[in-house]
């Protein structure tokens, strides 16, 4: 009687991991993912005869684009083919969710037009130089969609303008700051007339680019962030994600398979 349920058990199992199966879209070389069309170089198809698998640089999962590095997957909000630039959206403001703007872009081109910096606020200890500071948070146009409420409690912030003068290690503990945004610029708005607008801009400018610029990640001390390390190395990518509820990892459906393997095994004694 009990091997007779045992079966059953298994024939549910089974028959719900091949619905779920099924109803997961087949995401290997997608030509859309949600609001975002794909064209190359993210489409396998175009990478054929390239050194740079940037196909590779991307994940869509459950109809979200994602970022891909050597530590995770980082949200897109924004890809624009003309200048081969992407956004990855702003997630995780707190300091203890920290990942450097210049750790995912280090040994990218930079790009065109965009500039990367990093907003900091309530810093207790300002010590190290900061290319400007600002002091009324609430009229950075990067803020205007945040809480009132939240950002009210900011009474101070610090820019860090420039990203390629900051180091990999740095981190807002190091200046006592209780939480950050990514943001970026026109570089031609010196008067920041439009402000800042939230997000980090990467370059995928890179089939063409010379030297090679995965030779950088073969050099001890080479200009190799996350993302190229992913591109470069695409057995070290990690498809965890990053989102504010801290790291989603994979692995509903693997679980139940695991489950279904455990009937067989109840089945077997």
């Amino acid at each position: 009687m009990q091997k007779f349920l045992s079966f059953h058990l298994l024939q549910s199992f089974l028959f719900l991991n091949f619905c779920l199966g099924s109803s997961i879209p087949k995401e290997n070389d997608p030509t859309s993912c949600g609001k975002f069309q794909l064209q190359p170089p993210f489409l396998s198809s175009s990478n054929l005869n390239g050194p740079f698998p940037l196909n590779h640089m991307i994940l869509c999962r459950s109809q979200k684009l994602y970022f891909r590095t050597s530590i995770g997957v980082f949200p897109i909000s924004k890809i624009d083919y003309t200048t081969k630039t992407l956004i990855i959206s702003n997630f995780l403001s707190s300091s203890h969710h920290f990942v450097s703007p210049s750790l995912l872009s280090s040994g990218l081109p930079s790009p065109p037009h965009l500039i990367n910096s990093l907003l900091l606020f309530n810093c207790s200890n300002p010590t190290k130089p900061i290319t400007e500071s600002a002091h009324n948070c609430p009229k950075i146009v990067a803020l205007q969609n945040q809480d009132e409420e939240q950002i009210s409690q900011k009474v101070s912030c610090l820019i860090f303008e420039d990203l390629g003068k900051l180091q990999e290690s740095f981190h807002p503990n190091d200046l006592k700051c209780s939480h950050f945004r990514r943001v970026y610029r026109n570089s031609s708005d010196v008067e920041l007339k439009n402000g800042y607008k939230l997000g980090t801009s990467i370059s995928f400018d890179i089939p063409d680019h010379v030297p090679n610029l995965c030779h950088e990640c073969e050099k001890p001390d080479g200009h190799c962030g996350v993302g190229l390390r992913c591109i470069c190395h695409v057995l070290e990518c990690k498809d965890k994600v990053f989102s504010k509820g801290g790291i989603v990892r994979p692995g509903g459906k693997i679980l139940i398979s695991l489950m279904a393997v455990f009937v067989v095994i109840i089945i077997s004694m």
